[in-house]
């Protein structure tokens, strides 16, 4: 399903990239990296990106410095890609669309795709994982549904394209964003609706 209640968006000149939000688990990384290999463009995760400048993992960087300035590397990290004009896929961390000065940063690296999941889904696909800072808490499902519900507007109007990414099988999910952006003008291969390799099931 596209975003269709959000025109300001075209009031943002675009840059040439492929940027996928949304929040934790909602699969922004095997999806990234199945559209990597479509598109045949490199695929970056900004978490992983300031994690490599760090030295330490975001859960360390929370646990050491401070939320406050992982979300300052967030923005910093945003006006660099920015200014990246070779085209690539970028994933951006789950907060990273919630800070008003980075929703228009956002809009201007380029064509932005938001992977919807219900709470459920995102707490079905993540119990179990410790590396997750904001969930490291005694009711992991009520905080899901709290962040989900603080997010979704700020996802919302950073959208492009919005897809909904429950119960669906990943190579369903990619073939539905090749069909958006090749109504938005992007040269999709023929080749690239075939199945994507399902080597990968990373979920970010």
């Amino acid at each position: 399903m596209s975003n269709t209640k959000h025109k300001k968006n075209s009031e943002y000149g675009k840059g040439p990239h492929l940027v996928l939000i949304g929040f934790m688990g909602s699969g922004k990384t095997s999806i990234g990296r199945s559209l990597s290999y479509k598109l045949k463009r490199a695929f970056y995760d900004t978490d992983k990106m300031i994690e490599e400048s760090e030295g330490i993992t975001v859960s360390e960087i929370f646990a050491t410095k401070g939320e406050k300035y992982f979300r300052e590397h967030e923005t910093q990290t945003l006006r660099e890609i920015r200014e990246d004009r070779i085209p690539r896929i970028y994933s951006l961390g789950g907060g990273t669309p919630v800070s008003l000065q980075n929703q228009p940063l956002i809009k201007t690296i380029g064509t932005v795709v938001y992977l919807r999941l219900s709470p459920e889904d995102v707490w079905e696909r993540l119990k179990g994982d410790t590396t997750r800072p904001l969930l490291q808490c005694d009711d992991p499902l009520a905080k899901i549904k709290s962040l989900m519900k603080l997010r979704a507007p700020a996802y919302e109007r950073c959208a492009d394209i919005i897809i909904d990414n429950g119960g669906k099988d990943r190579d369903d999910v990619v073939a539905e964003i090749l069909s958006e952006l090749e109504k938005r003008g992007w040269k999709i291969p023929p080749e690239s609706y075939l199945a994507a390799s399902k080597n990968d099931n990373t979920e970010n």
